[in-house]
């Protein structure tokens, strides 16, 4: 089988996945988040979201819902980080939660961290929970 097709298979050919998370976000997910929210806002807001995110509650939404509110595009799995996610799932490991900030002004939500993630958990599967920090 080609090494993009981990997404693919045919639902006969697959158990389904049960998709294993870690407690909480890595430490590099803050900084990760931090530098793309300075990309949509000044440093000092950007950081007093990534301080507020640090301090939030887990919470869970299913993938389809977070693409929704998002108005993101799916990258396709022959994106490489969205492969590497997706074969680190279906290989049982755990994943990190998404960061998300609630934008209200543009009635949605940024996903600050873990676009990859999101798009190789949606390809397996789109009612998937997704635990997540939001602020």
């Amino acid at each position: 089988m080609p090494m993009n097709d981990w997404a693919t298979l045919p639902a006969s050919m697959t158990k389904p996945t049960k998709i294993r998370w870690l407690a909480k976000p890595e430490k590099h997910d803050y900084p990760a988040a931090f530098s793309y929210l300075c990309l949509i806002y000044d440093r000092k807001t950007a950081g007093s979201i990534v301080r507020r995110l640090e301090k939030a509650k887990p919470a869970v939404f299913k993938a389809k819902d977070i693409f929704r509110a998002s108005r993101l595009s799916l990258l396709g799995v022959s994106n490489s980080h969205v492969e590497s996610d997706g074969k680190k799932i279906l290989a049982n490991k755990k994943v990190s939660p998404l960061l998300l900030v609630r934008d209200p002004a543009n009635g949605g939500v940024i996903v600050a961290d873990g676009y990859h993630r999101l798009c190789a958990v949606y390809s397996i599967c789109e009612d998937a929970e997704i635990p997540c920090r939001i602020a």
